[in-house]
């Protein structure tokens, strides 16, 4: 057994203690000043102790990965769905697809909260639930060639349950799809510069995968400063073309842009996946790990103040302008990525365990990928935190309660507790060269004046305005990437249930399947895109709470699958490793779907929302944000599907979770009786790391490869 050295004690005893006095200062102070550094200095603290600790127990002790065995990228490499790919490529690629809106945008609606509740929930989710369901879902699928996770319900816990995972894992996707691209849709609507710059990502990914495939095999680090290089060179030339005649041709309505993501989102997930989706996401990973970085960065160089209140009156009242419903279970359901994320699950049963070179690197992948998406939302808690709160709720709260001038917003604002002056107001959208600030709803705004505020005080007010667009043009590169490899996803998750009916449809890589799929998806999250676009109420207002709610489901059949998977496969003792984060997530979002079905608050019912709207029309009246009968109508209808949607998910949930639970305690009175879907094994040729940095064992390994004995 191997024991720990006297340097190593002391480096994680002094990690132990900053993350400590972080968690005790957060906890602690009331009534003075606290800086944003002890929040950054509880998360890391925190992560760096779950990574090197739980998240080895899980991986070594609990899943016993095997570097022998071959994985699916190996066994069944064709170039297009199915390939081994360098580790380090792989983390930028599934990091780049599971850090979608949900980071972004949750934490800073869930600001309303407080900083505090918000914190607690995305460090100790993350830990205990979200980066777990992460690593051991892409070990299980990894370990089933692949198979997506509604295919392993169906073939782990029966026909009845599974097919109730397949449509309800499929109809979350397309939800989640949706909003992602509603997100992007309002970040680069009428901004020339953030359309350029995001449209060179994709020839720039092209030329990286052609280096990688055709010209300069396996030289990721060459290739890497080349992206990074001409990445560097789309953001400064996106200036440019906003400020030239061509940026008329950039400057694109909604409307356009809905057609343009739906075509992009058609041709990303049919090209082979060395192509375009993993040097893209490897690339765009680049950002947003840099982003972050830096901004953690400015953060303890800057020192700025916690504004916000640690627990505002909105959460125990559950009045809040930004989102209505209490603290319990309405904070967890919105913040959802960050802490706990169903869509990374349909990630890591993908397109990533078709890549995975070897089962070691299950723990830096999943677990490690999702400890960076929740520091990401730690960040986006800080910005939203900063800022002044009287701005924070002028730019959150829908123009219905505030109105569209600075006069009667900050009279609406004053009337919550933030005092906030007209000229401020005003003040604030002159600085990032903006007409107003006001209204400025789904989270994407806010983090960037927050991300602007922080660098500018380290570089100096002049760039402000600078520093704000370029956050905007971040967030809406940080969440395509997310969309293009979830339509593809979503297109394996059609094609395995499709299979079951027609067999050619099982084969990912069959190319009329692979078309016909590609276009169902596309076709079913543009509805949803062109929905939001086009809701009176605002679309992301009216889709993230289904968002979050249906994410946070799919997180529970993701969880019943591994439950029943480490039961099945004779680790019962180690059962409560998922199984009690599916007991909290199922209570979690049981209690907010009936909530959402039921409630008799037109702001949080969806039904009755429906109704209060539905009476006005028979009465002939407009109800605002509505300024046309139209709009009217369009409100009921959304809200019937949103109602309707969420209990026929929630159903559909608890199919699963009793289904699940009916297997596992078969298997435990008779367990003769369960099989294992497990593919056979096979020993693996590839030799590989399983971090990031080799070990001394891992380099004399690769050597031995390199120079065979006897040679």
């Amino acid at each position: 057994m191997r024991t720990a050295n006297t340097r190593t004690i002391v480096i994680w005893t002094l990690v132990a203690l900053v993350g400590g006095t972080g968690w005790a200062v957060l906890a602690l102070a009331r009534g003075e000043d606290v800086s944003a550094a002890w929040m950054v200095a509880a998360a890391l603290g925190s992560y760096a102790i779950a990574y090197r600790f739980y998240a080895k127990f899980i991986a070594y002790k609990v899943l016993k990965v095997d570097k022998t065995r071959a994985t699916p990228a190996e066994r069944l490499d064709n170039g297009i769905d199915f390939h081994p790919t360098d580790r380090r490529v792989l983390l930028g690629h599934h990091f780049a697809a599971i850090a979608g809106a949900g980071p972004l945008v949750g934490p800073v609606l869930a600001a309303q909260m407080g900083y505090l509740p918000g914190t607690i929930w995305i460090i100790t989710g993350v830990i205990f639930a979200g980066a777990v369901q992460d690593m051991v879902v892409l070990f299980f699928s990894t370990r089933r060639n692949g198979r997506s996770l509604g295919q392993m319900a169906r073939e782990e816990i029966g026909p009845f349950g599974g097919a109730a995972a397949l449509l309800a894992a499929f109809a979350i996707m397309i939800i989640l799809l949706g909003v992602l691209a509603l997100v992007i849709v309002n970040a680069l609507a009428e901004s020339p510069w953030g359309t350029f710059s995001i449209a060179m990502t994709v020839p720039i990914a092209l030329l990286m995968g052609f280096y990688l495939r055709v010209l300069r095999p396996g030289r990721v680090s060459e290739v890497s400063l080349i992206g990074v290089g001409l990445l560097l060179l789309a953001l400064i030339a996106g200036r440019w073309v906003a400020e030239s005649s061509w940026a008329d041709a950039f400057t694109l309505a909604p409307s356009t842009l809905v057609v343009w993501l739906v075509a992009y989102g058609f041709i990303a997930s049919i090209l082979p996946v060395w192509m375009l989706l993993a040097p893209r996401d490897y690339l765009s990973t680049f950002m947003k790990i840099g982003t972050i970085f830096l901004l953690a960065l400015g953060v303890v160089i800057a020192l700025p103040t916690l504004k916000m209140d640690a627990v505002t009156d909105f959460a125990s009242r559950g009045d809040g302008p930004v989102f209505a419903g209490s603290l319990f279970p309405f904070v967890f359901i919105t913040i959802a990525c960050g802490a706990l994320s169903g869509f990374h699950s349909l990630i890591s049963s993908g397109t990533t365990p078709k890549m995975i070179q070897k089962e070691t690197q299950v723990r830096m992948i999943g677990y490690g990928s999702m400890l960076m998406e929740s520091s990401v939302a730690v960040m986006a808690l800080v910005a939203a935190s900063i800022i002044d709160p009287g701005l924070y709720f002028a730019m959150n709260a829908p123009a219905g309660v505030i109105g569209d001038s600075v006069q009667n917003a900050s009279q609406v604002v004053g009337s919550w507790g933030y005092q906030i002056s007209p000229e401020a107001l005003a003040r604030a959208a002159e600085n990032v060269e903006e007409a107003s600030l006001l209204s400025r709803t789904g989270g994407a705004p806010t983090l960037a004046v927050g991300i602007s505020d922080i660098f500018s005080q380290i570089t100096g007010d002049s760039l402000r305005a600078f520093w704000y667009h370029f956050a905007i043009m971040f967030e809406a590169l940080f969440i395509l990437t997310a969309l293009d490899a979830g339509t593809r996803v979503g297109r394996f998750m059609l094609q395995d249930t499709l299979g079951n009916v027609y067999r050619p449809f099982k084969d990912v890589s069959w190319k009329p399947g692979l078309v016909i799929c590609s276009a169902i998806v596309c076709g079913l999250w543009g509805y949803f895109l062109w929905v939001g676009v086009h809701e009176p109420l605002g679309g992301i207002n009216q889709l993230f709470p289904i968002f979050g709610i249906s994410n946070q489901l799919l997180a529970a059949v993701a969880l019943a699958v591994c439950t029943t998977l480490l039961v099945k496969s004779g680790r019962l003792k180690w059962a409560w490793i998922t199984g009690i984060p599916l007991a909290w997530d199922a209570t979690v979002t049981l209690t907010a779907s009936y909530q959402k079905v039921f409630s008799s608050d037109p702001r949080v019912g969806f039904f009755k929302q429906r109704q209060v709207f539905q009476d006005a029309i028979d009465e002939g009246k407009i109800l605002p944000p509505a300024k046309s009968m139209d709009d009217m109508h369009t409100v009921v209808t959304n809200s019937t599907v949103d109602g309707v949607l969420t209990a026929v998910l929630a159903l559909l949930i608890v199919v699963v979770i009793v289904d699940a639970t009916r297997v596992c305690v078969r298997h435990i009175l008779r367990p003769a009786l369960s099989t294992l879907s497990e593919a056979p094994y096979i020993e693996s040729k590839i030799v590989a790391p399983a971090g990031l940095f080799p070990t001394r064992e891992e380099k004399e390994e690769q050597r031995d490869e390199v120079t065979p004995a006897g040679t």
